[in-house]
């Protein structure tokens, strides 16, 4: 599954170079592992990107934003921007993600689909992340 995400990623669009499969960050003397990093060459910056195969948990936040600190602590070179993070879940807990406001950490949360969706399904699907995006926008914009 991992390959199959790895080679998703590569074709979202220009820029973004693999670094490393399960990249491992030794912390306390413990090990963690981050299944996939890549660096996007426009943003200057590494991309952490954690796969989960249930519904969005909030204590992903507090996993990544480990990740992300070390990465910003150990492998960020001079000049690049901070790392950035993506959590893909089977199911997203879109509550939960607006409440931790991960955005702010540059950490963002997909899913994904292992089957695709019929047209008008996707049709459906795409129509409400299209108002979600719009409300959100109007709310940045009365703060």
């Amino acid at each position: 599954m991992l390959s199959e995400l790895e080679k998703f990623i590569l074709e979202l669009g220009k820029g973004f170079a693999f670094v490393e499969r399960q990249k491992r960050m030794i912390i306390d003397g413990e090990d963690f592992y981050l299944d996939l990093l890549f660096y996007h060459r426009s943003l200057r910056r590494l991309v952490a990107v954690e796969l989960k195969l249930g519904k969005f948990q909030a204590r992903y936040k507090g996993q990544m934003e480990l990740y992300l600190k070390w990465l910003n602590k150990n492998e960020r070179k001079e000049g690049e921007e901070m790392p950035i993070g993506l959590i893909l879940c089977a199911e997203s807990s879109k509550e939960q993600v607006e409440l931790l406001e991960m955005h702010k950490d540059g950490i963002m949360v997909a899913e994904y689909w292992t089957e695709l969706p019929s047209k008008k399904e996707l049709e459906k699907k795409l129509h409400i992340a299209l108002i979600e995006a719009k409300e959100r926008f109007e709310r940045q914009q009365l703060l």
